[in-house]
């Protein structure tokens, strides 16, 4: 039943990280895009979460952690400096 759950939150990764690339893409913004970006960091987080479940093994808890903080430096910074799209 746990394997069966794990898949079944592997599969909504996947299917989230394909809706989120084409946000990334076709985002008629900039602000969209970096909300994709923000919510791909967000879900590699979670994907690390489900492998440390799948696996128990923590190693990749170093990479989630600079993970978050680059989330959480680069969001702050764009949304800092962004402009108005259109804008000069």
């Amino acid at each position: 039943m746990y394997e069966i759950a794990l898949t079944i939150i592997a599969c909504i990764f996947s299917v989230a990280f394909i809706l989120t690339t084409y946000r990334i893409i076709v985002g008629p913004n900039s602000m969209d895009r970096l909300l994709g970006l923000d919510a791909t960091t967000a879900m590699l987080q979670c994907a690390f979460a489900t492998y440390i479940c799948w696996s128990l093994d923590t190693t990749v808890a170093n990479a989630m952690l600079v993970i978050a903080l680059l989330g959480f430096i680069s969001t702050i910074a764009i949304s800092r400096f962004r402009k108005k799209d259109g804008a000069r």
